[in-house]
This record gives structure tokens, C-alpha cells and sequence, in this order.
């Protein structure tokens, strides 16, 4: 029975220390709450005026003491700093703007929570200022008259067959407008520093060395440069490299590469230039063993500057390394040094005699009547191919129909044909009565010839 009484005791006791711990915390508690009736908050900032713990009757004087001696710090690149003084625009204390308010909103009994939280307050027009003084002051600023370094991206540079990034400028170029804003706000809210680059008042370069636009640029470049196309002529060739092609790359303002398709186009048809032959002065010898010169006609190679443009811009793009020929809109039969080869007929306008070799071999010859000159109906000069061979045609022009029976055209409507109704051939009959443009042959000649020739076969006209 006795250790019972003291076990109830000693509970007794335990019960009672832990009313009085209450008793005594709430008693503190509401002692410290009563202190904040009149006081702030702990960490109570007004315009970015400490004023925790404060009096309420004491804050007037310390806003005022605050600015008196306020001074906006600017903190610029490259560890440059200035200030803006409150005195220089006039600022003050605006007293009409009573802050009472801010100390009903502090319910004294929710004091402690200000030990966790930050009170930070934001009065309207608590601060006045002469506008023009501190127009006037912003515009005097240093970094708004400097020399402008303009921001860039990141740029790409060629070395040793491939692209390496180069960092991008920063620059000091800054947005007016938003300086303005940042400084008259960080006034407003009595903020003693402002950093240019946290409040985004410079102009930056939108792509740097760690955006992942910039490695995807770069790979394309390389990829790009890494084509190399080796183009054959016969026994010549062209080789296309990165020698070239990186002088056809650029990347634009938002990091796309371009490839100047002009530039592709130019060197295609600098390629044209180079080896095709439709027209060129052929130099020949003639079977009078005589070396003559031809010029003209439409026989020779003729590369299709858009097709192959188009291709070499694939290529390009695929990063390819190939071999190949250009993409042709004709093509001759030899890439010999007259692209003729040993397969041809060979017209002596002057002789009035054609030839016709195959394989290095005559096969047959023979006087034949040409274009009247008098008429100006002369057979064209130049070299020019079959276009086709046809037995059995109707020949039709002003004032005559013919039919042929072996009709091979290469100009046109102007080609070789017999013609049954001449009894004659060669000398100066050409001049006198001579045809619209084509080559009459005698029938065997004719027929030789369209037996033993194929479509695409050079002819070739000219005069001694």
C-alpha cells in the first residue's frame, strides 16, 4: 500500500512540472506577444529598409536615416561597378504613404513564425524621386558609353580538314530600356545592388559553347566537309574536298549550316566550261589528209548543270565519298582529244564527197549534193550525231514532197538521204541545184550507210 502512494506520488510530480513548463512557455509567449504589438516582426524588411524588431513609432526615422545615405550599386561585366546616390535624384521618404498597414498584417501572436520566414514587404510610392535627375543619371552611366563590343554566338572555324568551335563574345552591349526599368524598380523597392547580368539588362549571345545546338552545328560541318567526290572525265578527273566545300559552308544566327548553292552551281558549271565539248574548234584530219578546223553543231558531251547541281548538293549533305561521272544531257562517244573517236561520217562541203568510217575502217564513200549557198540554204557547218535512221520517209518542205528511202537526220529536219531523181552527184551541182540543207547520196551510198550506222554516230561538215 505505501509503494503505491509513492508511485502516485512521483506521477503527481511529473504532471505538475509539465503544467508549469506550459504555464511558463505561454506566459513567455504572450509577453513576447505583446512586445510585437508594438514592434516588427523578426526579419522584417520594408523596401528593403531592416526595420526587424523595430518600433513601430521608431521606423519613420530610420526609413528617413536609410534614405539619406542610399546609394544603388551597379554591378557591371567584368567587375566593373557604379552607383547612382539617392541625393543626386532627389529621392524621399514618401510620408503620406502611411506603413501602418504592414503593421496590422503582423498579428502579434504569429510572431514566431517570422523566425523561419522572411517578412519582406512591398509599399507603393514610398519612395519618391525627380525623374529627369535620374533620366539624366542613367544616361551619364559608363557602360552606356563605351565603345559597344556587340554579343556573338558561337562561330566555327576550318583547320586541318575539320571544324572546331570558337568561343562566343559576351560583348557589354546593354538593353537601354531594360536597365531603366531595373534601376527605377530596385529604387522602388530600396534595393542597395543591382546586378546587370542576373537582371538580364545585357544583350547575350543566344548560342555558346555548351548549347547543344552548337555540337550538332558542328558535327553537320564535318559531316559536309567530310564528302569527297571524284569526278571522272575520260582519263582526267576532279576532286572535290574539303578544300573546297568548306569555302561553301556558313551557319546562320540560329546555327543552321548553310551550303551556298550558288557557289555548287558555279563549280558544276565551271566544270561545263572545262569539259564540255558541244561546239568547241575541233581540229581534224580530214581523209585529204589536210588538218581542218570545225566549229559548231551540236555533237559533244553538255553536263545538266541542274541535275548534277542537285546531285552534288546530296552529296554533299550525305557526307559521301564516291566516284563518278557528272549527270549528262548528251554524251559523246569518245573522251578522246576530239571526243570523235574512229567511228564518223565525214562531209567535204568544198569536195562534195562524204566518207563514212567505222571502227577506224572506211566503209564506204561517194560525191553527194549539199545545201544550195545561193539559195542560202547551205548545209550547216559543225559536228553533229544521228539522231535516228528511218526506211521509207516522206520528206516535206515549201513547195516539194520527196520520198527517200533511207532517211537519216542529224541537224533537225536536215539529214542524209538518197535521192532517186538525181542522176549526178558531186562537182558544183550544189551551186546551181543544190537541196535545202540536206546531203542527197546515190542510193548505194545511202544504203551503205544506213546499214552500217547507229544512232548517236558524229557527222561532221565542213569546208576546206
Amino acid at each position: 500500500m505505501k509503494n503505491f502512494n509513492m508511485k502516485k506520488l512521483l506521477k503527481s510530480e511529473h504532471i505538475g512540472r509539465i503544467i508549469i513548463f506550459i504555464a511558463s512557455f505561454l506566459l513567455i509567449y504572450m509577453i513576447i506577444s505583446v512586445y510585437f504589438v508594438n514592434h516588427y516582426f523578426f526579419n522584417t524588411v520594408i523596401n528593403g529598409v531592416d526595420v526587424s524588431l523595430k518600433a513601430h513609432d521608431d521606423v519613420n526615422n530610420i526609413i528617413r536615416s536609410y534614405i539619406k545615405d542610399y546609394e544603388l550599386q551597379l554591378i557591371e561585366r567584368n567587375g566593373e561597378k557604379e552607383e547612382i546616390i539617392g541625393q543626386d535624384i532627389e529621392m524621399l521618404y514618401n510620408e503620406k504613404n502611411n506603413i501602418s498597414k504592414i503593421n496590422k498584417m503582423q498579428n502579434s501572436y504569429k510572431w514566431i513564425s517570422s523566425l523561419l520566414k522572411e517578412q519582406d514587404y512591398y509599399v507603393d510610392e514610398l519612395f519618391l524621386y525627380n525623374e529627369d535627375n535620374l533620366e539624366n543619371k542613367i544616361n551619364e552611366l559608363s557602360c552606356l558609353n563605351k565603345n559597344i563590343i556587340e554579343p556573338k554566338n558561337v562561330s566555327f572555324r576550318h583547320s586541318n580538314g575539320s571544324y572546331e568551335v570558337v568561343k562566343e563574345v559576351y560583348g557589354n552591349k546593354i538593353y537601354t530600356d531594360k536597365l531603366k526599368d531595373a534601376i527605377k524598380i530596385s529604387i522602388l523597392q530600396g534595393k542597395t545592388k543591382l546586378d546587370l547580368d542576373e537582371s538580364l539588362c545585357y544583350e547575350n549571345p543566344k548560342y555558346t559553347l555548351t548549347s547543344d545546338k552548337s555540337m550538332k552545328t558542328k558535327e553537320l560541318l564535318n559531316k559536309y566537309v567530310g564528302a569527297k567526290i571524284n569526278y571522272i572525265f575520260g582519263n582526267e578527273n576532279e576532286i572535290l574536298d574539303e578544300n573546297i566545300i568548306n569555302e561553301w559552308l556558313s551557319v546562320d544566327d540560329k546555327l543552321d549550316v548553310v551550303l551556298n548553292e550558288k557557289a555548287v552551281s558555279e563549280y558544276v558549271k565551271n566544270l561545263s566550261k572545262k569539259y564540255d565539248t558541244v561546239g568547241i574548234a575541233r581540229e581534224i584530219k580530214a581523209s585529204t589528209n589536210k588538218i581542218v578546223e570545225v566549229k559548231g553543231g551540236f555533237y559533244g558531251w553538255k553536263i545538266n548543270w541542274d541535275a548534277e547541281t542537285k546531285a552534288l548538293l546530296e552529296n554533299i549533305k550525305l557526307g559521301e565519298l564516291l566516284q563518278k561521272e557528272p549527270i549528262y544531257t548528251q554524251k559523246a562517244l569518245s573522251r578522246d582529244e576530239d571526243d570523235i573517236g574512229n567511228t564518223y561520217v565525214e562531209i567535204n562541203i568544198t569536195r562534195q564527197h562524204l566518207w563514212f568510217y567505222k571502227d577506224g575502217k572506211l566503209i564506204t564513200q561517194g560525191d553527194v549534193v549539199t545545201g544550195d549557198p545561193n539559195k542560202g540554204n547551205s548545209t550547216n557547218l559543225g559536228v553533229y550525231m544521228l539522231n535516228y535512221k528511218e526506211e521509207g520517209s516522206i520528206l516535206n518542205g515549201p513547195n516539194y514532197e520527196s520520198k527517200v528511202t533511207y532517211w537519216m537526220p542529224f541537224n533537225g529536219n536536215i539529214g542524209i538521204h538518197d535521192a532517186s531523181w538525181r542522176y549526178s552527184f558531186g562537182g558544183d551541182i550544189y551551186k546551181r541545184n543544190g537541196t535545202h540543207g540536206c546531203v542527197n547520196a546515190p542510193l548505194y551510198l545511202a544504203k551503205t550507210i544506213f546499214d552500217n550506222i547507229e544512232d548517236g554516230t558524229p557527222i561532221i561538215c565542213y569546208e576546206e
